[in-house]
C-alpha cells in the first residue's frame, strides 16, 4: 500500500491563474480539487500579484501538497506582455517556495504530452482527456490546464531532468 502524495499544479496567467490538486499514490491519480484565481483586471499590478500569492498561499495552507508544479512561460512576440506572465508566474511560485515546498517547471509542450500524447494538442483536447484521466474533473480552459500540470509532473516527478522537450 502507498502513501498517496499531493501534488499542486499551478497554469499562471495575470488575468486567470489555474490551479488543480490531484492525489498520486503509485501509478493512481485522484482528484482533490481545482479552480481559477481570477486577480481584478482593473487593479494596480502589485495587487493583482498578491490576489495570485495569497490566492495560492490559503490552497496550500488548506489542502497541505506535498510538492508544485508550474508551467514554464512560452516566449510571446510582445515582451510586455511575457514580463507580465513573468510577474504572474514569480508570484505564483512563490507561495509553494514560502511554504517549503519543491517547485517545478515544466515547458507547455511536455505538458500537453504528459496528458494528451501531443505537445500541440489544443486546449479544449487537454481538457477532454483530464475528465477522462480524473474521473469527476469538470475542468474546463485554466483549470484543466494547471490539473495537466499537476499529471505531468506526477509522470516526471522522479527524474532529475525538468526541462522542456
Amino acid at each position: 500500500m502507498s502513501t498517496a502524495i499531493r501534488l499542486l499544479g499551478i497554469d499562471p496567467g495575470l488575468n486567470a491563474t489555474g490551479w488543480g490538486l490531484i492525489d498520486q499514490a503509485g501509478t493512481r491519480l485522484s482528484l482533490v480539487g481545482c479552480g481559477v484565481i481570477r486577480a481584478p483586471a482593473r487593479a494596480p499590478m502589485a495587487e493583482r500579484l498578491r490576489v495570485i500569492h495569497d490566492a495560492i498561499e490559503a490552497l496550500i495552507a488548506q489542502h497541505q501538497p506535498h510538492e508544485a508544479a508550474v508551467e514554464d512561460q512560452f516566449v510571446h512576440v510582445n515582451p510586455g506582455s511575457a514580463l507580465k506572465l513573468g510577474q504572474a508566474r514569480a508570484a505564483a511560485m512563490l507561495a509553494p517556495a514560502r511554504a517549503g515546498l519543491s517547485v517545478a517547471e515544466y515547458a507547455p509542450r511536455l505538458v500537453k504530452k504528459s496528458v494528451v500524447g501531443t505537445g500541440a494538442a489544443e486546449k479544449a483536447q487537454v481538457a477532454a482527456m483530464i475528465s477522462v484521466l480524473l474521473p469527476g474533473a469538470k475542468a474546463e480552459a485554466d483549470a484543466a490546464d494547471a490539473l495537466a500540470v499537476a499529471i505531468c509532473h506526477a509522470h516526471h516527478r522522479t527524474s532529475h531532468t525538468r526541462a522542456a522537450s
